[in-house]
Parts: C-alpha cells; structure tokens; sequence
C-alpha cells in the first residue's frame, strides 16, 4: 500500500502521544544449515552466522531512530526453534548451544535472543524431549536466551504429555533461578498455536517457513490509545471503536515505516508488522488503564471482557486496513508484571486468575507475566498451561501461558525484575488438585472445528 512518509511522522506529530515507541526490531535468522556432528563445528557456525547477519543490527537501527525522531525500544533477534537444526544433540549439548547464543548475543549488544524452542504439539522426538530437560539448565547458566515450546495446536490437538514436561521444567527453572526472583520463568513461554513470526520475546522464534533471514517489527502504543479515549469523552461504544481503531491506524504505519527502514539498511526483507499494544511498568502505558477509560472501575469488573474484546477487536481491524503485512500476534497484551494498573488491580482483590484466563480467551496471547506461589505443584501449573491451551485450540487462536512460581514467595508477595519485565504480585491459585486429570498423558484430541480441510 504506497503512502508518504512524511505525512505520516506528520500525523504522529500531531497526535499527543504518550509513551509510544516501537517495541522491537527483531531479526530472524534461520539455524537450519549450522548443523555439525562436532558441537564445537555447530557453535562455532552458529555464532558466525549470528554476528554476520546482525552484527550491524543495533547502530543500523539507531540510526533510523535518529533519522525519523521515533525511539526503538528494543533490537532483537530471534532463530529457528533449537530443536529442528540440532535434533541429534544430546541435553549437554542443547546446553552449549544456548551458551553460544548468550555469547554471540552479547557481543551484538542485544538484551535478548529467543528460538531455544522446540514444536511438539502432536509428539516429541528424542532431541526435542533433551531440549525439554535442558532448559532450565540453558536460562539458569544465560542471561540473554529466551525458550519456548508450542505444545498444542487446532489442527493437532493438545500435547499433556509435553505439558507434564513443561511443567516440571518451569519448576525447576524457578528452583535454579531463586536468588533472582527465579526470573528464569520469565524467559520462558508455553503456547498453543504458535505463530512462525512474531517479533516480541520471550516467545519469539524464526518459523521453518519463513526465509534465510527477515526483519519484523513490534509496535507499542497503549498510552496513544488511552489519550484518544480521554479526549473522545462519552461517545457511544460504535464511535469509541472508530476512535481506537483511527488511532490504531497512524501508529501501525509509522511502524511499518521503521521497520521497513530498519530492514533497508541491514539489507534484508521486511517480514511483518506485529500490531500488538504491548504496555510497560510505566505509568499512563497501560492496558489496564485503557479498560478503565472505557468506564470501568477496575479490571475485573464485569464488563472486563466485553470491553477487552472490543479493544483488540479495533487494534485488528485498524491493522489490517494500514498495512498488508501485519502478522505476528497483532492483538492486546494483558501481562501483569508490564502493567501497572493490572498490579494495582491485583493488589486490591480485584483481578483474580480466574478472570485473567477469562480475558485470555480474547486478547492476543494469554496468562503472561503470571507470579504464583512457589510452592504450586507442577500438576497444578500443568493444569492452568492445559486450560489456556484449551482456549487456544477451541477458538483457533495463539494463546500462551509464561507464570513464575516464585521461589520461596507465598500470595502477596512481589517478585521485582526491573526494567520491562517489572515486578508483580503473587497470586492465589486454587489448590484443588488436577493430578489425576492431568497424570493421565497422552494427547487430548483435535477439535472438531480442525476438520476445515
């Protein structure tokens, strides 16, 4: 679709933005040919190929954001799931692979590198399962490397057995990273139905479909919308969607822009762009903050997912009309630990797990950012991941679950990471048990809405 540019930072201008930036560049560089059978060959290949692609990766980018005045919050790259290209590795190796991604990540001057991911959705393989067991090793021993495995799909159905191995591997992660508020779990991300080019972490991976290399783009903009919904006042809920959705509409291609910029000076394809209103711990960039400018007291309220279901609604349909590469997860983000009117709303009593996961069932991803006693059993958290999972495969969209059972935290307390991760509240969860349900294994059928072939 051919625009002007300038009319577009024009556009910008104009509009009293808050808190907008792009949220990430991120580069997918595909793995697939680092494949040795000496580990120290497959290292060696990987982190060659890493710093040749994106060695320029950071100053290319801020030079665009110098040039069009728009911040870029965070440069980032994402590679193709660990599991594919190195399926014979054993889990030590698995371990020194995600090592020399932290590695080749530093020396790029990224925060962070994510695709130490495995697709196991309808089975897993004997590499894939080495992954699985590697991975709390993998964040506990790195900084910068981010994990994910999809363990469920429409088409496929729903992986318990992979969800068991999720589970305990989300514990343990918890257990090895505790003197950090076990912030290993807040690397890690368990989807259903995930998609091959999303840019934002800690979920990103370079989908087996997507070329040797591609630039995508995340944009923000919670605190755009939250102004525009102030200054329409007590309009209708038809004309606040208009609202939203010409709101929507300028940020998504000033994104577009940045990122096809980005993409022109590293010299690669322009992949998509992720239209998702990612919020941060900064106050006025919030989600939460946004569902009460529609009028609701708080979140949790009832209405809550009425009016979330309307916002993400708009944040599409304004996306698509801007551009015709959006993709990703393009949606709204409802994390708590990034928002801080969703920790406020913890705090008082008024948003429990239960309306979260509600809410999950019409935002963009699901449970994300999610503190819980530490001392929740990984049947229970293979529960709730099975629950989300469940949203996802009967409503055929991405959902996802990254929760933090807190080392040696009890409900009330806070884990606090700092910077865009923030902090958030311990949560109750049920004590129910699901064990018996959960114990049995196998693979919970496909839906029957899979059949559309």
């Amino acid at each position: 679709m051919p625009y002007e540019f300038e009319e577009i930072l024009e556009t910008i201008r104009m509009t009293e933005i808050e808190h907008f930036d792009i949220r990430t560049v991120t580069m997918g560089i595909s793995l697939r040919d680092c494949h040795d059978r000496n580990i120290e060959v497959t290292k060696q290949k990987i982190y060659e190929k890493i710093l040749r692609y994106g060695g320029q990766h950071v100053k290319l980018a801020k030079e665009v954001e110098a040039q069009y005045g728009i911040s870029i919050a965070n440069k980032r790259i994402s590679v193709t799931p660990i599991s594919i290209p190195f399926d014979a590795c054993s889990m030590d190796e698995f371990i020194e692979i995600a090592k020399i991604l932290d590695l080749a990540a530093e020396e790029i001057g990224i925060d962070y590198i994510a695709g130490y991911s495995a697709l196991v959705q309808k089975g897993m393989t004997n590499g894939e399962r080495e992954l699985i067991k590697s991975i709390p090793y993998a964040l506990s021993q790195t900084k910068r490397v981010c994990s994910s495995v999809n363990i469920g799909s429409t088409k496929a159905g729903i992986n318990m057995d992979a969800i068991n191995l999720m589970s305990e591997a989300i514990k343990l992660t918890a257990e090895l990273t505790r003197e950090k508020d076990s912030i290993g779990c807040a690397k890690l991300v368990v989807f259903a139905n995930a998609v091959e080019d999303n840019p934002f972490v800690a979920g990103a991976f370079h989908g087996v479909t997507e070329p040797e290399i591609v630039l995508n783009v995340g944009i923000s903009g919670p605190g755009v919308v939250l102004e525009a919904i102030k200054e329409a006042g007590q309009v209708d809920l038809q004309q606040l969607s208009e609202v939203i959705k010409k709101t929507i509409f300028k940020i998504t291609r000033a994104g577009e822009l940045i990122g096809r910029k980005v993409a022109e000076k590293n010299g690669i394809p322009f992949g998509i762009v992720d239209i998702s209103l990612a919020p941060t711990p900064a106050e006025g960039d919030s989600i939460a903050d946004i569902l009460k400018a529609m009028g609701l007291e708080d979140v949790g309220a009832p209405g809550t997912t009425a009016a979330l279901a309307m916002l993400n609604d708009s944040v599409k349909k304004a996306g698509l009309m801007a551009s015709s590469s959006v993709g990703g997860m393009s949606g709204a983000f409802i994390p708590v630990s990034e928002d801080m009117g969703m920790i406020r709303a913890v705090q008082a009593g008024n948003l429990s797990l239960e309306k979260l996961e509600a809410m999950t069932a019409v935002c963009s991803v699901g449970l994300d950012m999610i503190a819980v006693p530490g001392d929740t059993s990984a049947a229970t958290i293979a529960g709730i991941i099975a629950d989300e999972a469940a949203i996802g495969i009967i409503n055929d969209k991405t959902t996802a679950v990254r929760i933090i059972p807190a080392f040696g935290k009890k409900v009330g307390d806070m884990v606090d990471y700092g910077g865009l991760l923030g902090k958030a509240p311990v949560m109750e969860v049920r004590t129910i048990s699901s064990a018996g349900f959960v114990g049995r294994g196998g693979r919970i059928p496909a839906p029957m809405r899979s059949l559309t072939n």
